[in-house]
């Protein structure tokens, strides 16, 4: 292969997911009148460093918690509880809800995480992290919301070591993201 034709295929890797089309969205149906806040199940097992791990702990011994007011969790000092844990390390939790968005249009994705999370909206993935991190954001997602309107959330997060923080961002493609308000988010 040529030099010129291994550049062109190089570039056309790389520009291939910025070229990708948004993933579409699906919002409830029918669409809830929820109350707010996002449901929470936790599970604290001895170690926890993945994904699969945080979702095995949660089939086996899961417990309620007290609801989360949103998903703006700022980075804890060492030592404070995750979310609305009743601990600092090693929790794994299954986060339910919706989402509100308040206009159609294509909007970027973006979630501030330490740990691991496997973030979904209207049945995709919005976000994804399997592994350890100071508070740091995930890849950001280019998505479509059809229409205004409330849809599905199903997150699935972890927390080792360290300090903790969950948050979301949003904003429409090529401009600014922001913080989600607890407003946002419904159960």
């Amino acid at each position: 292969m040529s030099r010129l034709a291994a550049a062109v295929c190089i570039i056309a890797m790389i520009a291939a997911p910025a070229l990708a089309a948004p993933l579409k969205l699906k919002p409830a149906d029918p669409q809830p009148s929820p109350k707010p806040g996002l449901s929470v199940t936790y599970a604290y097992p001895e170690e926890v460093k993945s994904l699969s791990e945080a979702a095995n702990a949660l089939k086996a011994a899961p417990e309620g918690g007290t609801p989360l007011s949103g998903l703006d969790y700022a980075d804890t000092s060492e030592g404070a509880k995750t979310l609305t844990s009743k601990r600092a390390m090693h929790v794994a939790a299954r986060i339910r809800g919706f989402v509100r968005f308040d206009a159609a249009g294509i909007y970027d994705i973006e979630f501030l995480t330490n740990d691991g999370i496997d973030a979904r909206v209207g049945g995709q993935q919005v976000g994804l992290f399997d592994g350890r991190q100071s508070c740091d954001g995930t890849t950001v997602v280019q998505v479509e919301v059809p229409s205004a309107g409330w849809y599905p959330l199903n997150i699935l997060y972890f927390q080792r070591l360290g300090t903790a923080c969950l948050h979301m961002k949003m904003g429409p493609t090529g401009g600014k993201r922001n913080w989600m308000p607890n407003s946002a988010f419904g159960r």
